[in-house]
């Protein structure tokens, strides 16, 4: 199973709710904060919400 690192890019700052929630559920608090998630559909769809602010990587 692939692994995505995921790494908190911009601020949380003005930011709507949803967006601040999930970056809280991907586990992300503060600028260059980096979490490794398995890549499942749940993942990808609060990436994506907040494609914005983070940056994404493909690891093994």
């Amino acid at each position: 199973m692939a692994r995505l690192k995921v790494t908190q890019v911009r601020s949380e700052i003005g930011r709507k709710q949803n967006q601040r929630d999930s970056l809280r559920s991907l586990g992300l608090k503060r600028i260059n904060d980096v979490v490794v998630k398995e890549d499942r559909p749940e993942i990808r769809g609060m990436i994506f919400t907040v494609s914005h602010l983070v940056s994404v990587e493909e690891v093994e």
